[in-house]
Order: C-alpha cells, then sequence, then structure tokens
C-alpha cells in the first residue's frame, strides 16, 4: 500500500523514514484553529485527526498519516509564535519548568480511522535573557511549538525529559511503528 504523510515538516519527514523507506509528501490544507472548549491535551490529536482526513478523502487507496505536535504548559498549549517577541514570552514562560510537547498521530487507511497522542515530559533549565536571546538570533525557534526545536540548539536548554526524545521532535515513530501493525 502506498503511503502518505500529510505534513510538510522536514522533521517528520526524517523520522517517518526510519519506518518507510519510500512515502510521498502531501500537506493537508486545513484551518489549524481550534474551538475555545477543547481540552489542551486533546489538540494534538485533533489537528493530526483533520489533517489526516482531509487527504485520505482524496485519496481513499493509500495509507495516509497524519501528525501534530503541541507544547502545553499548566493546560495552556503554547503553540508557533507569531514572531521573534512572542517567540522570546514563551521561552521566557517555559524556563525553569517542566512542560509536555504531545503529539497526535492518526492513521487512515481501508476506510479505517485510528488516532493516538503520545506525551513526553521536558524540564528546562533556568534560561539567562542571554542564552534567550543567543537562540532567536538562530531562527531555529520559527515554525515551532513552545518556540523551539529539541533538536538543535535548545537541546542545551534540556535538563530532562521522560518520554520519548521522537516525540518532542515530531514524531513518536516507535509507538507508530506497533500502531501501524494490522494495516501495512
Amino acid at each position: 500500500m502506498d503511503i502518505i504523510l500529510a505534513s510538510a515538516s522536514p522533521r517528520r519527514q526524517e523520522l517517518l523514514k526510519t519506518i518507510f523507506s519510500k512515502f510521498t509528501v502531501l500537506p493537508a490544507d486545513i484551518d489549524e484553529s481550534l474551538s475555545g472548549d477543547i481540552n489542551a491535551e486533546a489538540a494534538a490529536e485533533y489537528l493530526s485527526r483533520k489533517k489526516a482526513e482531509s487527504v485520505a478523502k482524496k485519496n481513499p487507496d493509500k495509507l495516509v498519516i497524519g501528525s501534530d505536535t503541541t507544547v502545553v504548559l499548566n493546560n495552556t498549549i503554547l503553540g508557533k509564535p507569531k514572531d521573534k517577541s512572542d517567540a522570546r514570552n514563551m521561552l521566557n514562560i517555559l524556563s525553569g519548568k517542566t512542560h509536555k510537547v504531545i503529539t497526535g498521530v492518526c492513521v487512515c487507511a481501508n476506510g479505517k480511522t485510528h488516532s493516538f497522542s503520545e506525551i513526553t515530559e521536558v524540564s528546562f533549565y533556568k534560561l539567562s535573557d542571554g542564552e534567550i536571546e543567543d537562540y532567536l538570533e538562530t531562527d531555529e525557534w520559527t515554525d515551532k511549538a513552545g518556540a523551539y526545536g529539541i533538536q538543535g540548539k535548545a537541546g542545551l536548554f534540556v535538563e530532562k525529559i521522560n518520554g520519548d526524545y521522537n516525540n518532542v521532535v515530531g514524531l513518536p515513530v516507535s509507538r507508530l511503528k506497533r500502531e501501524l501493525k494490522g494495516y501495512i
């Protein structure tokens, strides 16, 4: 069965290569806004489902994988920063605290839809203003939930993680491989 990744994320594409040597990238064109009544911990799975179902409608004979990652602190979602000031604010909020990185994954194939979420706890050291400013100069924070990418220089902010590192990067491939049993 042909595989489609419904995400433009280069990080997800690299991670998915650990499971599949060949797949097509077809990003979903959906509205990613959330209603105010959705639980912060359910948001990533909800968005991954919207992405996968949107692409699967046009590709019913393919296995479609949708994914979305959120950063959650105190039941508040820290999404992708709008600008450098927003990124600075997010990093200050995360400084010295433990937050959750939640990646929702949805698989659509053979008329069936299956979704799940993986949660990893990430603890940041207390960050100095200088550390934050130096990081903001890298532009690594752009287009990343919570304004950081653990696989880059922000890895230096991490005191510890509890859970799947790849989940924080953007796709829990170990769990996904197991969840795909019965589909491939």
